[in-house]
């Protein structure tokens, strides 16, 4: 024989490829289909054909006999609001992805221009937003997060609920004197770095969830206290004076707010503890760790204290635009995208920095605004708002304001707040007439629930930005949000009822 045949022969060399234990295993395991994944696609599709494909829908008639109709635009939009909910909610694909679906739809449909639609992905209010994240960013690559935090543990101590109250009460502070979404982005790494004592595992935890989630809701609950906390407030007593002939004072504002808004801050806060439970009672060592930790990090460097002016400058404009004539036609988006160049500028941030900014985030709010508008601009919005109040117009008076309440809660959820206000006020307004309802009760109502939506992430900014921590989902969120939503609508209740007529607003006219 040859000594090829011979090699043939020879066993194979331990450790060289054999068919027994050398050659790796390199087989592809098909991943299992993800039905559920799959029905829920279908499940929003399926509501945008039904919708979209329907018969015409009836005229909407006001108490004035005035017919609004839902045009083949204005029900297309109403499916679009179908599809783009089921996905949000149910998170079928990348909450940023659907945002984006919601301007393609709105073009392949011709529901609105494409100019129209993808334009409102960069709407002042979104620049805002973006703006407010990078306020963030800076907070924790400079330190200045760590450095609040361990100061705030220091004083709260080392029980969780009363970690969890720290948290809720600064933030609400905070909405004082700065915009919620501001307040939402400067408080995000400061619990970020709480949440770090806490765990440094980064798998979900109920105090990760309470902690996150309760800062998005007391966020909303202190942004109606003045108006200081949000644009929404400005715009909906300037339309108020034009449809009453009223002006509601900052500090007459401030007065009937703060009571409701503190109320359903303790109530969100009890909520929280008792929902999100913390696995750990306390965490022992905390006070003196954090202690320690904030004098690690020894005197404020000049980053620190570069970020802070500008942070400080930027805070205190558009606080005073309020106040100040002079200051009242700047842009609030400009003045924090300003701040943003001047972080660029003096290198306390960098190109990694900006590629770092949570752009799924950012879409999903272009995305929220633009469905936003089309459901405005087509007119379904005041269809819908005519359609549910006028259900209302012989209820009791309790009934109608609160109907009101819940209209604008459950809108202000996938519509710009000021929009849902804008929509309900001149209809609720001409029905108060007829039920002797005062509007100045209809105006406050709409404020408190404008200002807490609970249910959907697009629903406010600080719910957004709350996401981003990981340690919740679409869903869990929707969960939560659901009671505090409830228990909003009965502290908004007893407030009408009892407390804002002792404290002498224009309830139930005689």
């Amino acid at each position: 024989m040859s000594d090829d045949a011979e090699v043939l022969r020879t066993p194979p060399v331990s450790g060289i490829l054999s068919p027994a234990s050398s050659v790796p295993d390199i087989t592809v395991r098909k991943k299992p289909t993800d039905w559920k994944r799959i029905a829920s696609i279908l499940l929003g599709v399926a509501f945008f054909t039904l919708i979209y494909f329907s018969p015409p829908w009836g005229d909407a008639i006001d108490p004035k006999q005035e017919a609004f109709p839902l045009t083949h635009e204005g029900k297309a939009a109403l499916a679009l609001f179908a599809l783009t909910a089921t996905w949000w909610v149910l998170e079928v694909i990348p909450i940023g992805v659907t945002a984006i679906a919601v301007g393609v739809i709105q073009t392949l449909f011709l529901i609105r221009p494409a100019k129209t639609a993808f334009g409102d992905y960069m709407d002042p209010s979104v620049c805002f937003i973006l703006g407010s994240i990078v306020f963030g960013l800076v907070f924790t690559k400079t330190g200045l997060a760590k450095r609040l935090a361990y100061k705030m543990l220091v004083v709260v101590g080392e029980r969780t609920v009363m970690i969890y109250l720290g948290c809720f009460l600064m933030t609400t502070c905070l909405t004082f004197i700065m915009a919620h979404t501001a307040v939402a982005a400067t408080m995000f790494p400061l619990l970020m770095a709480i949440y770090s004592l806490y765990s440094e595992d980064s798998a979900p935890t109920r105090f990760g969830k309470g902690l996150f989630i309760g800062m998005a809701f007391t966020a909303g609950a202190g942004s109606i206290i003045t108006l200081l906390g949000s644009a929404r407030a400005v715009v909906a007593l300037g339309f108020f004076k034009d449809m009453v002939g009223r002006e509601i004072s900052f500090f007459e504002l401030t007065a009937y707010m703060f009571p409701l808004g503190m109320a359903m801050v303790i109530i969100i806060w009890a909520f929280v503890a008792i929902m999100f439970r913390p696995e750990r009672k306390t965490i022992p060592g905390l006070r003196e760790r954090a202690r320690n930790l904030y004098e690690r990090l020894g005197r404020m460097s000049g980053p620190e204290i570069g970020a802070l002016a500008i942070v400080l400058v930027a805070v205190a404009v558009m606080s005073l635009q309020s106040f100040v004539p002079a200051l009242a036609n700047l842009n609030k988006s400009a003045v924090i995208l300003l701040a943003m160049v001047l972080f660029f500028i003096f290198k306390i941030l960098d190109l990694n920095d900006l590629e770092a900014i949570p752009w799924n985030i950012v879409l999903l709010f272009g995305g929220a605004m633009s469905i936003g508008f089309c459901l405005w601009e087509t007119g379904a919005a005041k269809w819908l708002a005519v359609k549910w109040l006028v259900l209302f117009q012989s209820a009791p008076k309790l009934v109608f304001i609160l109907a009101i309440a819940f209209f604008v809660m459950v809108m202000t959820n996938f519509i710009m707040n000021v929009a849902a206000i804008a929509i309900s006020l001149p209809v609720a307004i001409v029905l108060a007439q007829y039920l002797n309802v005062a509007p100045e009760v209809i105006l406050f109502a709409s404020l408190a629930t404008a200002g807490m939506p609970f249910i959907l992430l697009i629903g406010a900014a600080p719910n957004a930005i709350a996401y981003g921590s990981g340690q919740f989902k679409s869903t869990e969120f929707l969960m939560a949000g659901v009671p505090a939503s409830l228990m909003l609508m009965i502290v908004l209740a007893i407030f009408v009822q009892f407390i804002w007529p002792l404290m002498g607003m224009p309830v139930f006219l005689r």
